[in-house]
């Protein structure tokens, strides 16, 4: 099992009537609200938290890309992880992920990304995703578009990093008479790579025909099972099974010493996360044309209700996420291990507002009292024993 904690790196600090007079705080609301000095003493935080996950033992540090948004303000993951490869020595970094879809210059991903391999030695993982609705407006960009340019950015980079001569590149979306990146990655041909999902049929055969890993988002537990069998499905129509490690489940925990405890002090944050940093209509999540029918169908088709109407007590009910004792936490992990069959997890723990200390202390307790279990687990089988 492979523990990977998770950084979305929110922006919290609005004041409630910015939450009531719009509609979301991502693309329409103004960013006069972001204070330079409060969004600077931020991002430092999140780094000390990512490196400080390093230093506890997770198997991975991970970063994503967002844009004109407070639900995440990384909208260069690539930089972030570039300020963690020489601070951090023993995790993965793994950047989940480019938006390749967005860029206009995907070869940029390329020459970042072999970069940022060689200055960490070797430890960087690349995610690639579409980019969310939202994003597609905000850069000016058909999401219509989307699929076909994340595809065709996908191709082209796989073929950068690999090829040791310069070539051309013609294609429906991108146009480049040379392509020939220096430097090449350190890891051969390129970084393993991970691609989330949220429930489209496209993706998991893409994951499938090229043997990724299939990273989950938030859903309820019998949602995220659907997703993992339809991962598990389209690898087998391929002759191909996958290991549980390309099998990701990201979700948001919290440890405290007690249950009654990490239920009474995660509510505040989560729900932040799920009712103000995740509020917003579903036409700037999944516009027309986004998703193809038969996927959009079956979202929703999935009858999740949306984040912001979500209880607090259904969140957890339902395997949004994980809250409890280190015990507790444990426990369910290992059920929900054998019911979906992952072998990764990516761990959101820093979470919406929560204070640095109380997301210090989880992690913590996650790092000390969780994990070990599962790792003496591992060795005991690895041993024979």
């Amino acid at each position: 099992m492979k523990f990977n904690f998770f950084h979305l790196m929110p922006y919290p600090f609005l004041a409630d009537e910015v939450y009531e007079q719009f509609p979301g705080i991502t693309l329409t609301c103004p960013n006069r609200y972001f204070d330079p000095e409060q969004g600077h003493r931020t991002y430092h935080r999140y780094l000390d938290e990512l490196e400080y996950a390093d230093r506890l033992g997770f198997d991975g540090i991970c970063c994503n890309e967002h844009h004109q948004t407070a639900y995440g303000i990384m909208p260069s993951p690539n930089i972030i992880a570039a300020a963690l490869a020489r601070r951090t020595s023993n995790a993965r970094i793994m950047v989940l992920g480019n938006a390749i879809g967005l860029r206009d210059h995907p070869l940029r991903v390329a020459e970042e990304i072999a970069m940022i391999d060689h200055i960490c030695d070797g430890r960087l993982d690349q995610g690639f995703v579409r980019g969310i609705g939202w994003e597609y407006y905000g850069h000016s960009i058909n999401p219509t578009k989307s699929r076909e340019r994340f595809n065709e950015a996908h191709d082209l980079l796989l073929k950068a990093w690999s090829t040791d001569e310069p070539f051309a590149w013609y294609g429906e979306n991108y146009e480049f008479r040379y392509v020939n990146v220096w430097p090449r990655p350190l890891q051969k041909p390129y970084p393993p790579i991970f691609i989330p999902g949220q429930g489209s049929t496209e993706t998991m055969r893409f994951c499938a025909l090229h043997r990724y890993a299939y990273m989950t988002v938030y859903a309820p537990t019998r949602v995220v099972k659907g997703w993992f069998d339809g991962y598990r499905k389209a690898a087998a129509e391929l002759e191909y099974e996958p290991d549980p490690e390309k099998l990701v489940l990201a979700i948001p925990v919290y440890v405290a010493e007690t249950d009654e405890a990490a239920i009474a002090e995660a509510r505040g944050p989560i729900e932040w996360l799920f009712h103000k940093g995740l509020k917003m209509d579903l036409q700037i999540i999944l516009p027309p044309g986004y998703m193809s029918p038969g996927s959009l169908s079956g979202v929703l088709a999935s009858g999740m209700k949306p984040f912001s109407e979500t209880s607090y007590e259904e969140l957890l009910d339902q395997g949004y996420v994980l809250v409890g004792s280190a015990s507790t936490v444990a426990e369910k992990i290992e059920k929900l291990r054998e019911q979906l069959g992952f072998g990764a997890m990516c761990l959101l723990m820093s979470i919406g507002d929560m204070p640095h200390e109380q997301a210090i202390k989880s992690m913590e307790l996650f790092a000390n009292e969780v994990m070990p279990d599962f790792r003496r687990a591992e060795a005991a089988v690895a041993s024979g024993r």
